[in-house]
């Protein structure tokens, strides 16, 4: 069967917004945004209240994915590429595990570190962990002889380990780590895998702005088509390349092509998601 049409096909499944990922639970910060004020700032005030709040989803999604890119797209690529590592050892799979497993949990412990809110922690955790799971029970192939049966089943071990661990609170199981490994496993290209996880995370915040009822459902798809579509390019476009350093010798003028965090006004947000009086998201 043809590559191109396989990584297509294992795309959609991913883009599935039935998939058992448990991101529905979960705003982005988005929720304390709205609660806050942040949909009718002055600046907004004039255009009426849907447009107003319309035009405040839009910030809110480019403040939101200019620093998710910079700070968790860096972790994605790196799980990625310790996964294709991986993958091309080939008859050497089985003294891999180690050696990938290490690479993986330095990648976490970093996510964890630089994460700077418990709110956001704990929805990273929860999503990640969803994330090897449905790999385990959802995607992995049955086993058989050959060699492309001995490499899935080598993945499925490794992933089932990682998981394992993330239950047993040896690692952390980080959003961004687990889905460089989960899209690696699957043979999606690092570009792609970039793209679509920027993506979810754009969609995630419209269903989010659905359900708070601050713009309704056409709209939502407008503007995931019109406004929302080159936002994604342009930070997979500045972000494709970056690292965290971890691999790499990167010197001290290369800290511009480190992920950071780039919205603290979004971190403050956050971090208050939990005071809410009533809520109906869990970040």
């Amino acid at each position: 069967m043809d590559t191109d049409f396989d990584e297509t096909y294992v795309l959609l499944l991913l883009a599935d917004s039935n998939l058992p990922t448990g991101s529905f639970v979960a705003s982005s910060g988005f929720e304390s945004y709205e609660t806050h004020g942040f949909l009718s700032l002055p600046s907004t005030s004039n255009a009426g209240k849907g447009r107003a709040a319309t035009a405040g989803t839009v910030a809110f999604i480019q403040d939101s994915l200019h620093t998710y890119a910079r700070s968790a797209l860096p972790f994605v690529s790196d799980a990625h590429r310790a996964v294709d590592a991986f993958k091309n050892l080939k008859g050497k799979l089985d003294i891999g595990h180690d050696a990938t497993i290490k690479k993986l949990l330095e990648l976490d412990e970093l996510y964890e570190t630089m994460t700077l809110n418990h709110v956001a922690k704990r929805a990273s955790k929860a999503q990640g962990v969803a994330l090897l799971t449905l790999y385990t029970k959802g995607f992995a192939r049955p086993s058989g002889p050959s060699d492309e049966d001995h490499l899935s089943k080598s993945l499925t071990v490794l992933i089932d380990r990682l998981k394992l661990m993330v239950r047993g609170e040896e690692t952390h199981g980080h959003l961004p780590m687990c889905w460089g490994v989960l899209t690696g496993a699957l043979g999606i290209s690092l570009l792609r895998a970039q793209h679509l996880f920027l993506f979810l995370h754009a969609r995630s915040l419209l269903s989010s702005a659905i359900r708070l009822n601050t713009i309704g459902p056409y709209s939502s798809q407008q503007l995931l088509l019109h406004s929302v579509r080159p936002l994604v390019e342009e930070e997979v476009s500045q972000n494709k390349d970056m690292h965290t350093g971890i691999f790499m010798d990167m010197h001290h003028n290369d800290v511009d092509n480190r992920p950071a965090t780039t919205w603290p006004l979004g971190e403050i947000l956050a971090v208050r998601h939990d005071l809410q009086h009533s809520r109906i998201f869990n970040s």
